[in-house]
Protein backbone atom coordinates (compact mmCIF):
# COMPACT_ATOMS: atom_id res chain seq x y z
CA UNK A 1 0.00 0.00 0.00
CA UNK A 2 1.63 3.39 -0.95
CA UNK A 3 1.87 6.07 0.80
CA UNK A 4 -1.11 8.12 -1.07
CA UNK A 5 -3.70 5.12 0.48
CA UNK A 6 -5.63 4.69 3.39
CA UNK A 7 -7.70 2.29 5.01
CA UNK A 8 -10.67 3.58 6.61
CA UNK A 9 -13.63 2.16 8.39
CA UNK A 10 -17.25 2.01 6.37
CA UNK A 11 -20.39 2.24 8.72
CA UNK A 12 -21.51 -1.09 9.84
CA UNK A 13 -19.07 -2.86 8.40
CA UNK A 14 -15.27 -4.08 9.82
CA UNK A 15 -13.59 -4.69 6.19
CA UNK A 16 -11.32 -1.69 5.27
CA UNK A 17 -12.04 0.50 1.64
CA UNK A 18 -9.07 1.95 0.40
CA UNK A 19 -9.31 5.48 -1.42
CA UNK A 20 -6.16 7.20 -3.05
CA UNK A 21 -5.75 11.11 -2.87
CA UNK A 22 -6.52 10.69 -6.80
CA UNK A 23 -9.27 8.49 -8.03
CA UNK A 24 -12.62 6.87 -7.24
CA UNK A 25 -13.45 5.19 -3.74
CA UNK A 26 -12.66 1.46 -4.30
CA UNK A 27 -15.62 -0.57 -3.34
CA UNK A 28 -15.35 -2.60 0.00
CA UNK A 29 -15.35 -6.13 -0.08
CA UNK A 30 -17.59 -8.42 0.87
CA UNK A 31 -17.85 -9.10 4.19
CA UNK A 32 -17.42 -13.26 4.81
CA UNK A 33 -18.19 -13.21 8.46
CA UNK A 34 -20.95 -15.15 8.78
CA UNK A 35 -24.36 -13.52 9.31
CA UNK A 36 -25.35 -13.35 13.44
CA UNK A 37 -28.65 -13.06 12.44
CA UNK A 38 -29.37 -16.29 10.41
CA UNK A 39 -27.66 -17.92 13.64
CA UNK A 40 -30.27 -16.88 15.81
CA UNK A 41 -33.20 -17.64 13.53
CA UNK A 42 -32.12 -20.44 12.97
CA UNK A 43 -32.93 -21.99 9.44
CA UNK A 44 -30.77 -24.95 8.30
CA UNK A 45 -29.47 -25.53 4.90
CA UNK A 46 -29.75 -29.02 3.07
CA UNK A 47 -27.57 -31.94 4.72
CA UNK A 48 -24.62 -32.06 2.69
CA UNK A 49 -24.68 -34.74 -0.16
CA UNK A 50 -20.67 -34.88 0.01
CA UNK A 51 -20.27 -34.59 -3.82
CA UNK A 52 -18.28 -32.08 -5.73
CA UNK A 53 -20.93 -30.22 -7.38
CA UNK A 54 -22.33 -29.47 -4.43
CA UNK A 55 -21.56 -25.77 -3.84
CA UNK A 56 -24.64 -25.11 -2.26
CA UNK A 57 -23.09 -27.24 0.75
CA UNK A 58 -20.50 -24.42 0.73
CA UNK A 59 -22.18 -21.38 1.71
CA UNK A 60 -25.35 -22.80 3.65
CA UNK A 61 -25.07 -23.73 7.17
CA UNK A 62 -26.52 -27.21 8.23
CA UNK A 63 -28.10 -27.35 11.67
CA UNK A 64 -30.45 -29.56 13.36
CA UNK A 65 -31.04 -27.74 16.76
CA UNK A 66 -32.57 -24.42 16.99
CA UNK A 67 -30.77 -22.43 19.95
CA UNK A 68 -33.24 -23.54 22.43
CA UNK A 69 -32.82 -26.85 21.64
CA UNK A 70 -36.09 -27.97 19.47
CA UNK A 71 -35.68 -29.70 16.20
CA UNK A 72 -35.35 -27.49 13.45
CA UNK A 73 -36.86 -30.04 10.96
CA UNK A 74 -37.56 -33.67 12.01
CA UNK A 75 -37.05 -36.22 9.95
CA UNK A 76 -39.04 -39.41 10.58
CA UNK A 77 -37.08 -41.61 8.35
CA UNK A 78 -33.92 -40.68 10.86
CA UNK A 79 -33.35 -41.79 14.86
CA UNK A 80 -35.26 -39.72 16.85
CA UNK A 81 -36.22 -37.50 14.32
CA UNK A 82 -32.16 -36.09 14.01
CA UNK A 83 -29.64 -39.17 13.05
CA UNK A 84 -28.61 -38.95 16.39
CA UNK A 85 -29.07 -41.76 19.09
CA UNK A 86 -29.67 -40.24 22.78
CA UNK A 87 -26.49 -42.02 23.82
CA UNK A 88 -24.02 -40.46 21.80
CA UNK A 89 -26.43 -36.77 22.08
CA UNK A 90 -25.34 -37.38 25.98
CA UNK A 91 -21.87 -38.93 25.94
CA UNK A 92 -21.02 -35.59 24.00
CA UNK A 93 -22.78 -33.10 26.69
CA UNK A 94 -20.89 -34.81 29.12
CA UNK A 95 -17.34 -33.97 27.72
CA UNK A 96 -18.58 -30.79 26.62
CA UNK A 97 -19.70 -29.80 30.67
CA UNK A 98 -16.37 -31.26 31.50
CA UNK A 99 -14.56 -29.33 29.21
CA UNK A 100 -16.35 -26.24 29.97
CA UNK A 101 -15.43 -26.62 34.04
CA UNK A 102 -11.36 -27.66 33.15
CA UNK A 103 -11.23 -24.17 30.88
CA UNK A 104 -13.07 -22.26 33.49
CA UNK A 105 -10.65 -23.54 36.91
CA UNK A 106 -7.60 -23.26 34.38
CA UNK A 107 -8.01 -19.89 33.10
CA UNK A 108 -7.81 -19.06 36.71
CA UNK A 109 -5.00 -21.06 37.52
CA UNK A 110 -3.33 -18.76 34.82
CA UNK A 111 -4.64 -15.78 36.24
CA UNK A 112 -2.96 -16.49 40.03
CA UNK A 113 0.74 -17.27 38.30
CA UNK A 114 0.14 -20.91 38.68
CA UNK A 115 0.49 -22.30 34.93
CA UNK A 116 2.02 -20.25 32.41
CA UNK A 117 -0.37 -19.84 29.30
CA UNK A 118 -3.68 -21.79 28.62
CA UNK A 119 -6.27 -20.96 25.56
CA UNK A 120 -9.84 -22.34 26.28
CA UNK A 121 -12.56 -23.57 23.98
CA UNK A 122 -15.05 -22.17 25.80
CA UNK A 123 -18.31 -21.76 23.40
CA UNK A 124 -16.56 -24.17 21.01
CA UNK A 125 -17.25 -27.40 23.04
CA UNK A 126 -19.87 -28.82 20.62
CA UNK A 127 -17.23 -28.10 17.96
CA UNK A 128 -14.96 -29.60 19.47
CA UNK A 129 -16.09 -33.18 21.08
CA UNK A 130 -19.13 -34.12 17.87
CA UNK A 131 -16.37 -33.85 15.59
CA UNK A 132 -14.04 -36.00 17.93
CA UNK A 133 -17.31 -38.16 18.31
CA UNK A 134 -17.36 -39.17 15.06
CA UNK A 135 -14.16 -40.91 14.89
CA UNK A 136 -13.21 -44.16 16.24
CA UNK A 137 -10.02 -44.54 18.42
CA UNK A 138 -7.80 -46.23 15.50
CA UNK A 139 -8.19 -42.50 13.50
CA UNK A 140 -5.67 -39.98 13.81
CA UNK A 141 -5.71 -36.49 15.02
CA UNK A 142 -4.12 -33.82 14.13
CA UNK A 143 -5.54 -30.98 16.30
CA UNK A 144 -4.94 -27.17 16.62
CA UNK A 145 -5.39 -25.02 19.84
CA UNK A 146 -8.51 -25.69 20.59
CA UNK A 147 -8.97 -29.93 19.93
CA UNK A 148 -7.53 -30.86 23.39
CA UNK A 149 -10.94 -31.93 24.40
CA UNK A 150 -11.32 -34.44 21.62
CA UNK A 151 -8.02 -36.52 23.72
CA UNK A 152 -10.20 -36.18 26.71
CA UNK A 153 -13.24 -37.76 24.98
CA UNK A 154 -11.19 -40.48 23.61
CA UNK A 155 -10.21 -41.89 27.26
CA UNK A 156 -6.94 -39.85 28.08
CA UNK A 157 -6.68 -39.22 31.84
CA UNK A 158 -7.90 -35.84 33.22
CA UNK A 159 -4.29 -36.14 35.41
CA UNK A 160 -2.21 -36.59 32.79
CA UNK A 161 -4.15 -33.61 30.51
CA UNK A 162 -3.19 -31.46 33.66
CA UNK A 163 -0.10 -32.43 34.20
CA UNK A 164 0.88 -31.26 30.70
CA UNK A 165 -0.49 -27.66 31.71
CA UNK A 166 2.20 -27.83 34.57
CA UNK A 167 4.85 -29.60 32.11
CA UNK A 168 5.71 -31.90 35.61
CA UNK A 169 7.10 -34.96 35.90
CA UNK A 170 4.04 -36.30 34.73
CA UNK A 171 3.84 -34.82 31.79
CA UNK A 172 3.33 -37.78 29.75
CA UNK A 173 2.64 -36.05 26.74
CA UNK A 174 5.52 -33.49 26.18
CA UNK A 175 7.80 -34.58 29.35
CA UNK A 176 7.99 -30.98 30.49
CA UNK A 177 9.08 -29.20 27.27
CA UNK A 178 6.17 -27.61 25.88
CA UNK A 179 3.57 -24.48 26.76
CA UNK A 180 0.39 -25.76 28.50
CA UNK A 181 -2.38 -27.24 25.82
CA UNK A 182 -0.03 -28.66 23.38
CA UNK A 183 -0.88 -32.02 24.52
CA UNK A 184 -0.49 -35.03 22.67
CA UNK A 185 -0.65 -38.82 22.89
CA UNK A 186 0.54 -42.38 21.17
CA UNK A 187 -1.94 -44.35 22.76
CA UNK A 188 -4.77 -42.08 21.19
CA UNK A 189 -3.49 -41.50 17.93
CA UNK A 190 -3.60 -37.50 18.51
CA UNK A 191 -0.58 -36.06 17.32
CA UNK A 192 1.19 -33.27 19.48
CA UNK A 193 0.26 -29.70 19.10
CA UNK A 194 2.75 -27.11 16.97
CA UNK A 195 2.17 -23.40 17.78
CA UNK A 196 2.89 -22.96 14.67
CA UNK A 197 -0.32 -22.33 12.50
CA UNK A 198 -1.63 -24.74 9.99
CA UNK A 199 1.37 -26.70 9.96
CA UNK A 200 -0.37 -29.54 11.06
CA UNK A 201 -2.27 -29.62 7.87
CA UNK A 202 0.01 -31.05 5.72
CA UNK A 203 1.21 -33.42 8.30
CA UNK A 204 -2.27 -34.62 8.19
CA UNK A 205 -2.24 -35.29 4.34
CA UNK A 206 1.21 -37.22 5.29
CA UNK A 207 -0.67 -39.32 7.94
CA UNK A 208 -3.63 -40.16 5.32
CA UNK A 209 -1.67 -41.03 2.40
CA UNK A 210 0.51 -43.36 4.78
CA UNK A 211 -2.81 -44.60 5.52
CA UNK A 212 -3.71 -45.02 2.28
CA UNK A 213 -0.66 -47.22 1.72
CA UNK A 214 -1.21 -49.24 4.22
CA UNK A 215 -5.05 -49.89 4.54
CA UNK A 216 -7.50 -50.91 1.50
CA UNK A 217 -10.78 -49.14 1.57
CA UNK A 218 -13.50 -49.61 2.53
CA UNK A 219 -12.56 -49.86 5.99
CA UNK A 220 -9.14 -47.53 6.50
CA UNK A 221 -8.34 -45.65 9.59
CA UNK A 222 -9.04 -42.11 8.80
CA UNK A 223 -6.84 -38.83 9.59
CA UNK A 224 -8.67 -35.42 10.89
CA UNK A 225 -6.93 -32.37 10.52
CA UNK A 226 -7.85 -29.24 12.37
CA UNK A 227 -7.30 -25.48 12.00
CA UNK A 228 -9.14 -22.15 13.01
CA UNK A 229 -10.07 -19.49 10.27
CA UNK A 230 -6.55 -17.96 10.07
CA UNK A 231 -4.57 -20.51 8.82
CA UNK A 232 -6.37 -20.62 6.48
CA UNK A 233 -4.15 -17.16 5.09
CA UNK A 234 -0.84 -19.67 5.46
CA UNK A 235 0.75 -21.45 2.61
CA UNK A 236 0.66 -24.55 4.60
CA UNK A 237 -3.14 -24.70 4.02
CA UNK A 238 -2.96 -24.61 0.36
CA UNK A 239 -0.19 -27.02 -0.13
CA UNK A 240 -2.13 -29.19 2.12
CA UNK A 241 -5.31 -28.55 -0.03
CA UNK A 242 -3.54 -29.17 -2.94
CA UNK A 243 -1.60 -32.67 -2.20
CA UNK A 244 -5.24 -33.95 -0.61
CA UNK A 245 -6.78 -33.13 -4.05
CA UNK A 246 -3.94 -34.91 -5.89
CA UNK A 247 -3.17 -37.48 -4.29
CA UNK A 248 -4.77 -40.61 -4.96
CA UNK A 249 -3.00 -44.14 -4.29
CA UNK A 250 -4.54 -46.94 -5.57
CA UNK A 251 -7.07 -44.19 -7.25
CA UNK A 252 -8.83 -43.61 -4.54
CA UNK A 253 -9.37 -40.15 -2.09
CA UNK A 254 -6.94 -39.97 1.09
CA UNK A 255 -8.07 -41.33 4.34
CA UNK A 256 -9.09 -37.72 5.39
CA UNK A 257 -11.27 -35.25 6.82
CA UNK A 258 -9.65 -31.26 6.93
CA UNK A 259 -11.59 -29.01 9.54
CA UNK A 260 -11.90 -25.38 10.27
CA UNK A 261 -13.42 -24.07 13.09
CA UNK A 262 -14.10 -20.47 12.00
CA UNK A 263 -14.57 -18.89 15.82
CA UNK A 264 -14.13 -15.71 13.30
CA UNK A 265 -11.05 -14.31 15.01
CA UNK A 266 -7.14 -15.13 14.24
CA UNK A 267 -6.53 -13.30 17.72
CA UNK A 268 -7.72 -9.80 16.61
CA UNK A 269 -7.91 -9.80 13.31
CA UNK A 270 -11.52 -10.87 12.15
CA UNK A 271 -12.09 -13.91 9.69
CA UNK A 272 -13.27 -10.83 6.79
CA UNK A 273 -9.74 -9.51 6.83
CA UNK A 274 -8.70 -13.42 5.85
CA UNK A 275 -10.66 -13.68 2.59
CA UNK A 276 -12.78 -12.07 0.43
CA UNK A 277 -14.97 -15.73 -0.35
CA UNK A 278 -18.76 -15.40 0.85
CA UNK A 279 -17.19 -19.12 2.97
CA UNK A 280 -14.32 -21.22 3.84
CA UNK A 281 -15.92 -23.86 2.64
CA UNK A 282 -16.49 -22.93 -1.06
CA UNK A 283 -12.27 -23.05 -1.25
CA UNK A 284 -12.32 -27.01 -1.15
CA UNK A 285 -13.69 -26.41 -4.80
CA UNK A 286 -10.36 -24.50 -6.27
CA UNK A 287 -8.35 -27.74 -5.12
CA UNK A 288 -10.57 -30.85 -6.35
CA UNK A 289 -12.04 -31.34 -2.65
CA UNK A 290 -15.78 -31.14 -1.94
CA UNK A 291 -16.89 -28.12 0.69
CA UNK A 292 -19.59 -28.12 3.31
CA UNK A 293 -20.42 -25.70 6.27
CA UNK A 294 -22.05 -26.86 9.68
CA UNK A 295 -22.89 -24.69 12.77
CA UNK A 296 -20.62 -24.93 14.85
CA UNK A 297 -22.69 -24.46 18.03
CA UNK A 298 -24.73 -27.30 17.27
CA UNK A 299 -23.53 -30.58 18.59
CA UNK A 300 -25.96 -32.76 16.85
CA UNK A 301 -25.49 -31.10 13.41
CA UNK A 302 -21.70 -31.32 13.42
CA UNK A 303 -21.90 -34.91 14.40
CA UNK A 304 -24.06 -35.60 11.42
CA UNK A 305 -21.46 -33.81 8.88
CA UNK A 306 -18.48 -35.31 10.37
CA UNK A 307 -19.93 -38.51 10.29
CA UNK A 308 -20.71 -38.87 6.96
CA UNK A 309 -17.09 -37.16 5.39
CA UNK A 310 -15.37 -39.88 7.92
CA UNK A 311 -17.66 -42.37 6.22
CA UNK A 312 -16.41 -41.45 2.75
CA UNK A 313 -13.04 -40.96 3.49
CA UNK A 314 -12.75 -44.10 5.09
CA UNK A 315 -14.43 -45.85 2.15
CA UNK A 316 -12.12 -44.03 -0.38
CA UNK A 317 -14.25 -40.99 -1.32
CA UNK A 318 -12.65 -37.91 -2.27
CA UNK A 319 -11.53 -35.74 0.79
CA UNK A 320 -13.83 -33.13 2.68
CA UNK A 321 -12.74 -29.71 3.76
CA UNK A 322 -15.73 -28.57 6.24
CA UNK A 323 -16.43 -25.41 8.26
CA UNK A 324 -17.87 -25.15 11.19
CA UNK A 325 -18.92 -21.95 11.91
CA UNK A 326 -19.00 -20.63 15.85
CA UNK A 327 -17.65 -17.73 17.81
CA UNK A 328 -14.80 -17.18 19.81
CA UNK A 329 -16.59 -15.72 23.11
CA UNK A 330 -13.35 -15.60 25.30
CA UNK A 331 -9.59 -14.46 24.74
CA UNK A 332 -7.47 -16.02 22.03
CA UNK A 333 -6.00 -17.07 24.99
CA UNK A 334 -4.33 -16.00 28.03
CA UNK A 335 -2.30 -13.43 26.61
CA UNK A 336 -5.06 -11.57 24.67
CA UNK A 337 -7.55 -9.12 25.61
CA UNK A 338 -10.40 -8.99 22.90
CA UNK A 339 -12.07 -6.22 24.13
CA UNK A 340 -9.43 -3.51 23.29
CA UNK A 341 -10.21 -5.05 19.34
CA UNK A 342 -13.88 -6.11 18.95
CA UNK A 343 -17.40 -5.23 19.73
CA UNK A 344 -18.43 -7.29 22.87
CA UNK A 345 -22.41 -6.44 22.54
CA UNK A 346 -21.58 -9.04 19.44
CA UNK A 347 -20.01 -11.25 22.06
CA UNK A 348 -23.01 -11.56 24.43
CA UNK A 349 -25.18 -12.15 21.30
CA UNK A 350 -23.39 -15.48 20.59
CA UNK A 351 -22.93 -16.37 24.55
CA UNK A 352 -27.25 -16.35 23.88
CA UNK A 353 -26.24 -19.55 21.55
CA UNK A 354 -24.28 -21.53 23.85
CA UNK A 355 -23.98 -24.87 22.56
CA UNK A 356 -24.31 -27.03 26.31
CA UNK A 357 -27.25 -25.15 26.85
CA UNK A 358 -28.74 -25.96 22.93
CA UNK A 359 -27.83 -29.56 23.48
CA UNK A 360 -28.80 -29.85 27.32
CA UNK A 361 -32.16 -28.32 26.02
CA UNK A 362 -32.43 -31.06 23.47
CA UNK A 363 -32.10 -33.64 25.69
CA UNK A 364 -34.71 -32.26 28.29
CA UNK A 365 -37.11 -32.54 25.33
CA UNK A 366 -35.85 -36.66 25.09
CA UNK A 367 -36.41 -36.97 28.29
CA UNK A 368 -32.91 -37.92 29.19
CA UNK A 369 -32.87 -35.16 31.39
CA UNK A 370 -34.48 -34.23 33.97
CA UNK A 371 -34.67 -30.89 36.17
CA UNK A 372 -31.28 -30.40 38.34
CA UNK A 373 -29.56 -33.31 36.26
CA UNK A 374 -27.44 -30.86 34.02
CA UNK A 375 -26.38 -28.38 37.04
CA UNK A 376 -25.83 -31.57 38.69
CA UNK A 377 -23.93 -32.66 35.75
CA UNK A 378 -21.53 -29.30 35.95
CA UNK A 379 -21.33 -29.69 39.48
CA UNK A 380 -19.52 -32.93 39.61
CA UNK A 381 -17.12 -32.12 36.26
CA UNK A 382 -16.07 -29.23 38.48
CA UNK A 383 -15.83 -31.20 41.78
CA UNK A 384 -13.54 -33.89 39.22
CA UNK A 385 -11.07 -31.15 38.20
CA UNK A 386 -10.42 -29.44 41.60
CA UNK A 387 -9.74 -32.72 43.38
CA UNK A 388 -7.56 -34.31 40.14
CA UNK A 389 -6.08 -30.58 40.34
CA UNK A 390 -4.97 -30.38 44.26
CA UNK A 391 -3.25 -34.06 43.52
CA UNK A 392 -1.61 -32.98 40.39
CA UNK A 393 -0.19 -29.68 41.43
CA UNK A 394 1.83 -31.65 44.11
CA UNK A 395 3.83 -33.51 41.95
CA UNK A 396 7.52 -32.30 41.15
CA UNK A 397 9.11 -30.76 37.92
CA UNK A 398 10.35 -33.33 35.49
CA UNK A 399 13.92 -34.96 35.90
CA UNK A 400 16.41 -32.48 34.48
CA UNK A 401 18.08 -35.34 32.23
CA UNK A 402 14.71 -35.17 30.23
CA UNK A 403 16.52 -31.75 28.50
CA UNK A 404 18.91 -34.78 26.87
CA UNK A 405 16.15 -37.46 26.00
CA UNK A 406 14.25 -38.12 22.61
CA UNK A 407 15.88 -36.50 20.09
CA UNK A 408 18.68 -38.70 18.91
CA UNK A 409 18.68 -43.09 19.30
CA UNK A 410 21.82 -42.61 20.27
CA UNK A 411 22.94 -39.38 22.17
CA UNK A 412 26.00 -38.20 20.47
CA UNK A 413 29.27 -37.90 22.88
CA UNK A 414 29.17 -34.49 22.80
CA UNK A 415 25.66 -34.07 24.34
CA UNK A 416 26.56 -36.80 26.48
CA UNK A 417 29.30 -34.72 28.15
CA UNK A 418 26.92 -32.11 28.10
CA UNK A 419 24.57 -34.23 30.32
CA UNK A 420 27.58 -35.20 32.68
CA UNK A 421 28.82 -31.93 33.27
CA UNK A 422 25.05 -30.62 34.28
CA UNK A 423 24.69 -33.90 36.63
CA UNK A 424 27.87 -32.98 38.40
CA UNK A 425 27.13 -29.12 38.34
CA UNK A 426 23.66 -30.34 39.88
CA UNK A 427 25.58 -33.18 42.25
CA UNK A 428 27.77 -30.25 43.70
CA UNK A 429 25.16 -27.82 44.76
CA UNK A 430 22.49 -29.91 46.08
CA UNK A 431 20.51 -27.12 47.47
CA UNK A 432 19.74 -26.54 43.51
CA UNK A 433 15.85 -27.10 42.83
CA UNK A 434 16.42 -30.22 40.65
CA UNK A 435 15.08 -29.69 37.24
CA UNK A 436 15.05 -26.00 37.67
Amino acid sequence: MTDSTRITEPVGARAPVRTRASGPVQPALPLSSPRLDDFEQAGTGPFPRFVPEDTAACLDVFRVLRPDGTVIAPDPALENGTGVADDDALAMLRTMVRVRALDDRMLGLQRQGRIGFYGAATGQEAATIAAGHALELRDWVHPALREGGILLHRGWPLWSYLAACFGNADDTSTRGRQMPCHYGSRQYNYVTLSSVMATQYPQAVGTAYAMALQHAAPDRPVCLGCIGDGATSEGDFHAALTFAGVMRPRGLGLPLVLYCQNNQWAISTPVERQTAAASLAMKAAGYGLIGARVDGNDALAVLRVMRAAVASARAGGVPAFIEAVTYRVGAHSTSDDPTRYRDEAVTQRWKALDPIVRLAAYLATRGVLVPGDAERMATEADDEVRATLAQVEKVGPPPIEWLFDDVYAQVPAALAAEREALRARLAAAPGAAHGS
